[in-house]
């Protein structure tokens, strides 16, 4: 435990050191549950998130366009530890937007650390930090990172996940950290089913909060079906500002690629 901490709190002074521009594209839709793969477990999971109805207007000069584009990323995700996953998005990619086409968008490094065995205890927590290296039309500077803590109970049938996330692109104060928490309460069928409702937010900077009306605010409904040959997450999420994008769809398949553990 002891470990956690100490890496944890050494990353974040590390990170915590300025804002980040204004929302733009995202290729991952997700709330953190302190879930990690197994050790010596090697998993990939495909992203895809498509706006049939977003921002027409790019979030800066240069910027991809919400409105009917699609974009995601890959993910491959390695368990270090009990407490420790290793994971790398690469590509980051855009299959389409308007004006642009396809392209690819960069890639980032994650390091996420928890509970061990988050699913066995009442409570459980995390965190997760993210580093990232992007082209100018997908972020408006090159280095950006996430410090995403992980909150969560399990309650029987019922688990509530709070993500109160901020992002950074190097160039501030503590202040101008953004914050762009998320959150989820899911229910469990059994094993394989299970339903969730999600919420993903946008308020600006911690000395600059955006209005309201600017404000990124969007609330999603997923299914998620796990199965021996992939893992299934859909979801749709409808923005209630105008700051968000109106309609916004996902889908993630996921899947371990070994399932006999690396033996250190």
């Amino acid at each position: 435990m002891k470990q956690i901490i100490l890496v944890c709190a050494a990353l974040a002074m590390v990170m915590a050191m300025a804002p980040a521009a204004a929302l733009a594209q995202t290729d991952e839709i997700q709330v953190y549950d302190a879930s990690i793969a197994r050790r010596g477990i090697f998993n990939v999971t495909l992203h895809n998130n498509f706006t049939p109805i977003g921002r027409t207007t790019p979030a800066y000069p240069g910027a991809i366009i919400p409105n009917h584009s699609w974009n995601g990323g890959v993910e491959w995700a390695y368990g270090v530890k009990t407490w420790w996953e290793q994971g790398l998005y690469l590509p980051i990619y855009t299959a389409y937007s308007n004006g642009r086409g396809g392209s690819i968008d960069g890639f980032k490094i994650r390091e996420l650390f928890v509970r061990p065995h988050a699913d066995q205890h009442t409570l459980f927590y995390g965190m997760n930090f993210e580093f990232s290296f992007n082209y100018g039309y997908w972020e408006s500077r090159t280095e950006s990172g996430e410090i995403r803590p992980i909150i969560g109970a399990n309650l029987g049938k019922w688990e509530l996940v709070y993500n109160p996330i901020v992002d950074t692109d190097y160039t501030g104060g503590l202040g101008g950290l953004q914050f762009n928490p998320g959150g989820m309460i899911r229910y469990s069928f059994n094993n394989t089913w299970s339903l969730a409702t999600e919420e993903f937010d946008g308020f600006g900077s911690f000395n600059d909060l955006a209005p309201l009306h600017d404000q990124f605010h969007e609330v999603w409904g997923m299914l998620d079906h796990n199965s021996d040959l992939v893992d299934v997450e859909v979801g749709v999420g409808v923005g209630v500002t105008a700051g968000s994008d109106r309609l916004t769809l996902k889908l993630m398949l996921s899947r371990d690629l070994n399932k006999t553990p690396i033996r250190f």
